[in-house]
């Protein structure tokens, strides 16, 4: 039977409410009035001034616990491709359960269940992936790493993952547990294994950089789809396609050499970056930039491919979150920009009606009619950039380096130019590719250069095993299901096991009459492996020559005065491509007759 209200409402402190049966017949005061206060004009009752009985706690503990644990075996065995439901899931589920198992509603109560919720959730998901039942508990490694992938996280924002990983290597073993299902390996037999054919498939590092919106990009295809659109790549990238480029290479080449005869002191960072971009702009595109001639970016491409690559990169290793980094504006708009960007870029090309060679637009269009179907103006457009941004910064990235080591190595330097000296003599033409063929001691110090300081440190995403499968031997360790496998050029460049003396400079050991102990090229990976390696490797190698060998023949190079040469490798940032501090170097020409 009800307590009747009292008769002089006057002399109460607190005002009435009528009860309400919530579940259990426990007395629950609902939501509403709880916040509110019933309708009086004496302030009734506070969310903090309920104090919850010890068989409560006993209670809400029990019921947190079992649904964190609940959360924990089901986001484990089914693993979300999208954070926007498990996180909706997080935020409403101890709301639920506090109205579930009744009992007046409080913001105290609230914090409880939160607070005993997410700590069951987390207590249990890092004593899993402590435990030896984990999987992966076999493979050593750091017990944050393990634990979580934030650190690792927290290293690819500093830009530092590359340094980091091979910190890891050294004091691990050539595999390591780098997150809580990751690994390196820096195994050239299990390499090997990973990313020839029947290898691993890319993992979801890859689909990070694409909005929905958008045609994926031979970087992020797999399966047939990818052999596809490699086939149109390869078509772009044979020796005589690539001798159609080499005229626009050259001219690009000379182009940087005036410029810089018009300078005592230069960076040459930045004019590497100008010419790699005013070059992959005309072969992609059919031109454009002019940055050399401005002597900087004036529209900022450079500055737009850095942002994107370098959120890319950081979202690849946490790419469940990227569909909820979409929903806000300022990420869908850095995306669609740089989209936007592309497809200008493409209908630009379009328009030009009278095109003297055939440049890799041509190839990546099917303007020979070799497809059953025609790509669409958004398909190349992604392509195009695809070459911009894999061919501009990495080339950018081995000349600044290659200058850097030789001269911070001088008897290298001189043996450079005197075998240039004496291959091209003054007044030969410093890019025909016959020469170059003879330029053995360059050639070991290209391949010097792309092992220590491979432009891609951390061979860009991981490779994964797929949940549907059972897991796979990689050689003889068993790599369970749904792990991502990274293979970093870096740490894997210098491995002792497969190269002598492996951090230092030494060009040498690529000679023919190499005598060093250790030298295992099976483990020298620069333009990765496999049928996914990198399509445009011969270019490169071409476009290193063609451009060294007219930057050695026309200036003499050292530092400049007060530079901090030795610090300038720490200014190396790997977001998939790598981002370098300023290279001060003083010129002095050699050959003004050159043929430049």
């Amino acid at each position: 039977m009800q307590r009747p209200p009292p008769s002089d409402g006057a002399s109460m402190k607190r005002a009435w409410c009528p009860p309400y049966s919530g579940p259990s017949g426990l007395y629950v005061r609902p939501f509403l009035d709880t916040i509110k206060g019933c309708q009086s004009s004496t302030p009734t009752f506070r969310l903090l001034d309920i104090k919850p009985t010890p068989a409560y706690i006993m209670l809400l503990i029990w019921a947190a616990t079992t649904l964190g644990l609940i959360n924990h075996l089901l986001f484990h065995r089914y693993e979300p491709s999208s954070a926007n439901i498990p996180l909706l899931l997080l935020a409403i589920e101890p709301i639920v359960l506090l109205l579930l198992i009744g009992g007046p509603f409080s913001s105290a109560r609230l914090l409880w269940s939160y607070f005993v919720f997410m700590g069951s959730l987390s207590l249990s998901i890092i004593a899993y992936r402590l435990s030896p039942f984990h999987p992966l508990a076999q493979i050593p490694g750091p017990a944050i790493g393990k634990v979580t992938k934030l650190w690792s996280l927290w290293k690819a924002w500093l830009g530092y993952k590359y340094l980091y990983h091979k910190k890891l290597h050294d004091t691990y073993g050539p595999y390591v547990r780098t997150g809580p299902n990751e690994i390196s390996v820096i195994d050239a037999v299990a390499v090997g294994q990973i990313f020839m054919k029947g290898g691993l498939d890319k993992g979801r590092y890859y689909e990070t950089g694409r909005h929905r919106s958008t045609p994926p990009s031979i970087v992020s295809l797999v399966g047939e789809a990818h052999t596809a659109k490699r086939r149109v790549w390869n078509r772009g990238m044979t020796s005589a396609a690539i001798r159609e480029y080499e005229p626009l290479v050259a001219k690009r080449a000379s182009q940087l050499v005036s410029r810089l005869r018009e300078h005592e002191i230069v960076d040459l960072v930045c004019w590497f970056d100008l010419f790699a971009f005013d070059l992959m702009g005309d072969l992609a595109f059919g031109g454009g930039f002019e940055m050399l001639r401005d002597g900087r970016d004036v529209d900022g491409v450079g500055e737009r491919i850095r942002v994107f690559t370098r959120a890319s990169d950081i979202a690849g290793h946490i790419p469940w979150i990227v569909n909820t980094l979409h929903l806000f504006p300022q990420v869908g708009r850095i995306i669609q920009e740089f989209n936007n960007f592309g497809r200008g870029l493409a209908i630009q090309r379009m328009e030009k009606t009278v095109v003297d060679r055939k440049d890799l637009w041509y190839h990546l269009t099917d303007e020979a009619g070799h497809e059953k179907e025609k790509p669409t103006l958004e398909t190349v457009a992604a392509d195009g950039i695809v070459a911009i941004v894999a061919a501009s910064d990495t080339t950018a990235s081995t000349l600044s380096s290659l200058v850097w080591f030789l001269l911070s190595n001088p008897e290298y330097y001189r043996r450079v130019q005197q075998e240039l000296d004496t291959v091209i003599t003054d007044g030969d033409d410093p890019f025909d590719v016959n020469r170059h063929q003879e330029l053995q001691f360059l050639s070991a110090c290209i391949n010097e250069t792309l092992r220590l300081h491979p432009p891609v440190p951390s061979n860009g995403g991981s490779r994964q095993v797929h949940l549907n499968e059972c897991g796979r031997n990689i050689a003889g360790r068993f790599i369970p299901k749904g792990t991502s496998v990274y293979t970093p050029q870096y740490s894997l460049h210098r491995n002792p096991d497969y190269f002598s003396y492996p951090d230092q400079f030494l060009p040498d050991r690529w000679l023919p009459d190499s005598k060093f102990e250790r030298h295992d090229t099976s483990a020298f990976i620069p333009f990765s492996l496999g049928p996914a390696n990198c399509v445009g490797q011969k270019f490169a190698k071409r476009e290193l020559f063609m451009v060294l060998s007219v930057l050695f023949k026309s200036f003499d190079l050292r530092f400049e005065d007060g530079f901090n040469s030795e610090a300038w490798p720490m200014g190396r940032r790997d977001y998939f491509v790598v981002t370098r501090g300023p290279l001060r170097v003083n010129l002095t020409p050699r050959y003004r007759n050159a043929r430049v």
